[in-house]
């Protein structure tokens, strides 16, 4: 919005047209989501407690998470209204890969609302029933992977870009649209499960979408992409505000979410930030970089899938509980230790994703 202004305003003032350049609007998308969460968030939070907005507990889950019973709830909608206002001010929005950004946040946020929404009036820790949930991110899913397919006007926009390998790129066809599925709605169900301890997913968050930031920046330049044999995506430097927006307004909510957290972000966040850093991979074709950057991610996933799957078949669990953060705390691990420690591997393995720009 505001680069149109600035556009029209450069012909009176030379000045205005620094906005043309793409780093100088990511760092003030960052800056502007940043500021939007610390000023609306001790708001927000009053509002919620107002209302009465609170975390339900699990009955079954560990003993110490009985404490944190009435803090705050749906804090991630702090945080969607930060990545929006950033992400119109600072963005190009005649670029169509903001608006499918704008589309997967805006779509699996409104689920986790009114999947926390019910949690809340039943004072329960079951919300929105799992069929009508992955019903609606299916939908919202299929629909952006069609989108992407019937809009790709380059073969690589549908190439499945393999990291470490320079030439290695492979046209996977109709397949795509079943990746770009799996992509989106696996990271955002990946984020939520995550999301159990004060401050643990938010940072992680935080940190891949910084570095998606750079893989949207030097995919989106064509002289970048070919130096570094990635596949150059017209438009997709653009991205950069979308995921500049996500580090500000992440590090703003980090502010009061940190142990002992003022509010938790609910699946209205938690949903909705996985679902972005996954349509972001899908768009700048890193899906593999992606899954080695959200290894935490990835990690807490598998671990309630094995446990599921060895409870069933063989009637023992591998685990004392999953997802994998409440194994640790089943082992006495107190909860800031192994937010910190998830948090350090995190930026060993954004590091290593970061790497693959080179490493070919």
């Amino acid at each position: 919005m505001l680069l149109w202004l600035a556009d029209y305003l450069s012909q009176y003032y030379i000045g205005f047209s620094v906005l043309n350049y793409l780093t100088m609007r990511g760092i003030l998308g960052v800056l502007t989501a940043l500021f939007i969460a610390m000023f609306i968030g001790p708001y927000m939070i009053e509002h919620l407690k107002y209302r009465q907005i609170r975390q339900s507990i699990r009955s079954d889950g560990p003993n110490t998470h009985l404490a944190k019973a009435g803090t705050p709830t749906m804090g991630g909608a702090l945080m969607l209204i930060a990545i929006l206002l950033s992400t119109l001010l600072w963005g190009d929005l005649s670029n169509r890969y903001i608006w499918v950004c704008i589309w997967v946040i805006g779509m699996f946020g409104a689920v986790g609302w009114i999947d926390d929404y019910r949690k809340v009036m039943a004072q329960s820790s079951r919300g929105l029933s799992a069929r009508w949930k992955y019903f609606w991110m299916s939908l919202a899913g299929i629909g952006t992977a069609l989108f992407l397919y019937n809009t790709a006007s380059a073969p690589q926009e549908l190439a499945l870009n393999v990291p470490f390998f320079k030439h290695v790129s492979m046209d996977i066809g109709i397949f795509y649209l079943v990746l770009t599925y799996f992509v989106i709605v696996g990271t955002s169900n990946a984020v939520n499960l995550t999301d159990g301890l004060d401050g643990l997913a938010i940072l992680p968050t935080v940190l891949i979408a910084g570095a998606l930031s750079i893989f949207a920046y030097v995919s989106g330049h064509i002289g970048f992409a070919e130096y570094l044999h990635i596949p150059y995506i017209r438009g997709s430097g653009e991205l950069i505000i979308f995921c500049g927006a996500i580090v500000g307004a992440g590090m703003g909510f980090l502010w009061f979410n940190t142990y002992p957290a003022q509010v938790f972000m609910g699946d209205v966040g938690s949903l909705a930030l996985g679902a972005s850093l996954g349509v972001i991979a899908v768009i700048i074709r890193q899906e593999l970089v992606l899954v080695i950057m959200g290894g935490i991610f990835v990690a807490e996933t598998l671990s309630v899938i094995l446990q599921v799957v060895s409870f069933k078949l063989t009637g023992r669990r591998i685990f004392r509980m999953a997802p994998l953060h409440h194994h640790f705390e089943l082992k006495g691990w107190p909860e800031p230790r192994i937010i910190v420690r998830f948090w350090i591997i995190t930026v060993i393995l954004v590091l290593i994703g970061l790497a693959t720009l080179k490493l070919r």
